[in-house]
């Protein structure tokens, strides 16, 4: 088995998927908040 060294691993390609996703979920929320609120505000 090999040798663990911690901190030897690239992670770019994780960092990049997990940026993605705050962005996407930050999005999706901010979306979400934009059309309750439109709802609210003109509910007829």
């Amino acid at each position: 088995m090999a040798d663990h060294k911690h901190g030897e691993m690239d992670i770019t390609v994780q960092e990049e998927t997990f940026n993605g996703f705050v962005t996407a979920t930050i999005r999706v929320v901010v979306a979400t908040i934009l059309i309750l609120l439109f709802l609210a505000i003109f509910n007829t």
